[in-house]
């Protein structure tokens, strides 16, 4: 053992003490080390910071970049609403649906373009459902690393694998396009009855600010007396029909109608003025205290529904809420009431309360004379909070969630997707030069500005992977790769099949923790091949073990996939940790069984 293989061991420690102490932020981790280990000797100054350029960084900027089009225009909602559809609201199917679809489509394209084009939908399916995010995204990105072992175009090492099969000048038998798609199953099937078991147990319940429902935490502190939001069905034998103002829902039940559903939905009224009438058939989305809530559908014969229904889309968190806006010296508001200005018919959002000085009014809005710094409480879509926040009246006292969709940009974004994909697997150009130009079309068909797409970026995972390969090459230079994997070689002596492949896959799944998986596999196949040929064991099985065992890697956000979902699942390393060691167990011991039993 060389000072320099110690050296780099040394290294290699310190960073695992930072990823489980958490003493500086992940991606300040990379960026010590792309310091450290030029100034060590251990890699060149060009090799430090070649990680910013390389193919998975650059692909990942850029698939983030597309899936930020897709989400703009959007193309997502889509596909949240067709996993809705067949999910319902239950976690388990809803975890299972997206986390079993991006396995499949990672068998055919590289993992992190698979979990960064379903992340956005996920997120939204997260707030629709009021399922935490963090209970969606890792069990995604799991499968998203263990789909790209469908296929041998699923991921770099299996991809590589035939071209590294040559022993002594033979070359073996290749492996066909579906020949590992047995035991890719069974891992998939194994992580979905893994998280479905214990997700409960080991998945985050919360990450970051709760965004599922309609008012922020904030507002909640000031405003939480005037309720939530509420779906209510006035049956079809209602007969006393007459008008909002005539039914003194806010005087008596201090309640808001903010949405009037008809005909099944065809008709969708939003902010209704007081002299709409409410008929038999009707949903009605109610923004007020339960309890109030509660005894106007007992006193009027109305149901009140579990949850929202007519409105689980349209009023989601993902498209709706609630918002509070300072009243500025120069609004229009300033000596007019809210009917005067007609709030609600100009930009359909319904107030709530009026909070001046230190008295909260919650009835008789419409005859309040507004003065300058009356802070206003509405219930609107996030488009129309976009728009009026570009106006002088009102100044938000929070970011406007949502965005203005572009979905007339729709068919143009998924057909930059199509041109990427086909760039990638048709036409065989470097993943990440397809993907840019995708991201590229993206940008000059004005799906996305040049600004919206540099914001879209998660800047801290372009980082901490840029510092991480460094870390790869340095265990490459140094021969402390090779210098481990002969010692374990040399201490198995003639090991027995079982034995044999299990410490192969062990040996694997510790260099892709550490090191890039594409060099553990080049140093790995020829190895365990020669290992293989002295125990009298089929090469070609322990060259498939090093190539699907490259794919265990969760216990640390090293891969490029857990590095990509860690800051929008909100996660820690001990996160990982936590759901990632009975994965890697259950990885291992599936993916032994199979090769055992199967090859």
């Amino acid at each position: 053992m060389t000072p320099e293989i110690i050296l780099v061991m040394a290294v290699l420690a310190f960073a695992v003490l930072l990823f489980i102490f958490e003493w500086v932020r992940v991606d300040v981790v990379g960026l010590i080390m792309m310091v450290i280990l030029p100034l060590l000797g251990l890699v060149t100054p060009k090799q430090a910071i070649s990680g910013l350029s390389s193919n998975a960084v650059v692909s990942i900027i850029a698939v983030i970049i597309i899936g930020a089009g897709l989400d703009k225009t959007g193309v997502m909602n889509t596909m949240a609403r067709l996993i809705l559809r067949f999910a319902g609201k239950s976690e388990t199917r809803i975890m299972t649906m997206i986390a079993g679809t991006v396995a499949i489509i990672s068998g055919f394209m590289q993992n992190i373009g698979a979990a960064a084009l379903f992340m956005p939908a996920a997120k939204r399916i997260g707030n629709q459902t009021g399922v935490p995010v963090g209970r969606l995204l890792m069990p995604m990105g799991f499968c998203a690393i263990i789909g790209g072992c469908l296929t041998l175009v699923g991921s770099s090492p299996l991809i590589l694998l035939n071209d590294l099969m040559v022993v002594g000048g033979k070359h073996y038998e290749p492996f066909g396009l579906f020949g590992v798609t047995p035991i890719g199953l069974l891992l998939i099937a194994a992580a979905l009855i893994y998280f479905i078991l214990f997700g409960r147990f080991i998945l985050p319940t919360k990450s970051g600010d709760d965004n599922s429902k309609p008012m922020s935490s904030l507002l909640s502190d000031t405003y939480g007396g005037v309720g939530s939001l509420f779906e209510l069905h006035v049956p079809e034998t209602w007969t006393t029909e007459g008008s909002l103002m005539a039914l003194e829902l806010r005087p008596i039940y201090f309640s808001t109608v903010v949405a009037i559903s008809r005909n099944n939905g065809k008709i969708l009224q939003y902010a209704p003025d007081a002299h709409e009438e409410i008929k038999a058939g009707d949903h009605l989305a109610i923004v007020g205290p339960m309890e109030f809530v509660e005894r106007l559908a007992e006193d009027h014969g109305w149901k009140m529904q579990s949850e929202l229904t007519s409105f689980a889309e349209e009023l989601s968190a993902n498209n709706a809420g609630i918002m509070e806006g300072i009243i500025t010296p120069r609004s229009e508001l300033v000596g007019q009431t809210l009917t005067e200005f007609r709030i609600r018919d100009r930009f359909k959002v319904s107030p709530l309360a009026i909070f001046r000085g230190e008295k909260l009014f919650v009835c008789g809005l419409s005859d309040i004379e507004i003065e300058s710094g009356d802070a206003i409480l509405l219930h609107g879509r996030w488009e129309m909070f976009h728009l009026l926040k570009d106006r002088p009246d009102f100044i938000f006292t929070e970011d406007v969630r949502g965005e203005i969709l572009r979905t007339e940009k729709a068919k143009i974004a998924v057909m930059w997707l199509l041109v990427a994909l086909t760039l990638a697997l048709g036409f065989h150009v470097q993943l990440s030069i397809s993907l840019l130009a995708g991201a590229l079309g993206m940008v000059l068909t004005k799906v996305l500005s040049i600004d919206e797409a540099y914001q879209s970026v998660d800047w801290m995972t372009v980082f901490l992977l840029g510092g991480l390969i460094p870390l790869g090459m340095a265990f490459e230079n140094t021969g402390a790769a090779k210098y481990i994997a002969d010692a374990l070689m040399n201490a198995l002596g003639h090991p027995s099949p079982l034995v044999l492949l299990t410490s192969i896959g062990v040996l694997t799944s510790f260099f892709t923790l550490v090191a890039s998986n594409v060099g553990a596999t080049v140093l790995l196949v020829p190895l365990s091949m020669n290992m293989a040929l002295s125990a009298g064991v089929d090469p070609r099985i322990a060259a498939l073990t090093v190539a699907v065992a490259a794919s265990n890697t969760f216990v640390l956000p090293t891969h490029q996939v857990n590095a990509l979902i860690m800051r929008p699942g909100g996660y820690k390393t001990i996160d990982y940790v936590r759901a990632g060691t009975g994965m890697t167990i259950i990885y291992m011991v599936v993916m032994i069984s199979g090769l055992m039993l199967l090859y």
